[in-house]
């Protein structure tokens, strides 16, 4: 069991409170990406780092920012490592997260209830959910919270959402999709 000094505790509260690039109403806390602070010396610390997805473009901005962050609060040498393993999944997003992401009109992912592999099936880009196929709750509108909603497109303005329509109110909302 690896333990947490103080110090460290606290420079993971900081590197956590980075709004991240692409959803600027979330922290890395709140998004679950930022797994650890090491202190390695005097003035020298080592943040593991988890995208949301291998190849995520916003890593290095975000690497960037956890550098700036600490660097404001007195750490000299700062390393920011990306950690593959374990890997990121949307179970990570803390309940802060999934309700700031409602709020700014994004649907949360669904909560799963058991862990493990998530099945991946290829099927018709414009789909009507009902009750969902994969066990999970219906995606519910961020905007008046119906359960009657369609997929528009499995990709929307990033590769972590998914393109939706409410067909109660009408909106479009983006889908933080599920992995």
């Amino acid at each position: 069991m690896v333990t947490t000094t103080p110090l460290e505790a606290e420079l993971l509260e900081l590197a956590g409170s980075v709004p991240d690039p692409e959803l600027p109403v979330l922290t890395l806390r709140e998004l679950g990406v930022v797994r650890a602070v090491h202190t390695r010396g005097a003035g020298t610390v080592e943040v593991e780092l988890t995208p949301t997805y291998t190849g995520c473009p916003a890593i290095e901005a975000m690497s960037v920012d956890i550098e700036r962050v600490l660097r404001e609060h007195g750490v000299r040498e700062v390393t920011v490592r990306t950690v593959l393993a374990p890997a990121w999944s949307t179970d990570d997003i803390t309940d802060e997260g999934r309700r700031k992401l409602r709020e700014f009109g994004i649907a949360p992912p669904r909560v799963r209830e058991a862990s493990g592999p998530v099945r991946v099936e290829l099927g018709p880009t414009r789909t009507r959910d009902g009750q969902a196929e994969d066990g999970l709750a219906p995606v519910r509108c961020p905007h008046c919270g119906s359960a009657d909603t369609e997929l528009l497109s499995r990709f929307s303005s990033t590769a972590c959402k998914a393109l939706r329509r409410c067909l109660t109110c009408r909106e479009p909302f983006d889908h933080f999709k599920e992995l």
